[in-house]
């Protein structure tokens, strides 16, 4: 049984930087797509990025694109969202995910959910 579990969330300044992680406490991720959503409060869940299995593709959303970087590391089951020149409208709960369709990015559908990690920037 695959359990993502987030980290990294936290406060910080518009302009600054923050570096979430997922680790699995199950099994494997090689076995998955990773993604990251994320939900503005009284809004619904957004995508933000996904990655391939391989870590070979990636796809963003174009409101983070070119300031958001998300990687994979198989050897330690992790998948990492590099968050930089952060804004305000960043401000939300940030979920990570996996798909059973290993290659897909674009299109990209979760089938499993982390509990989310709460990030906020302040103006």
């Amino acid at each position: 049984q695959v359990q993502l579990v987030e980290s990294g969330g936290g406060l910080v300044q518009a302009g600054g930087s923050l570096r979430l992680s997922c680790a699995d406490s199950g099994r494997t991720l090689t076995s998955y797509a990773m993604g990251w959503f994320r939900q503005h409060p009284g809004k619904e869940r957004e995508f933000v990025a996904a990655i391939n299995w391989s870590g070979g593709s990636t796809n963003y959303a174009n409101s983070v694109r070119g300031r958001f970087t998300i990687s994979r590391d198989n050897r330690k089951n992790t998948v990492d969202l590099q968050m930089n020149s952060l804004k305000p409208e960043d401000t939300g709960l940030y979920y990570c995910t996996a798909s059973q369709r290993r290659t897909m990015v674009v299109s990209y559908e979760p089938d499993l959910w982390g509990q989310g990690t709460q990030v906020t920037v302040s103006s």
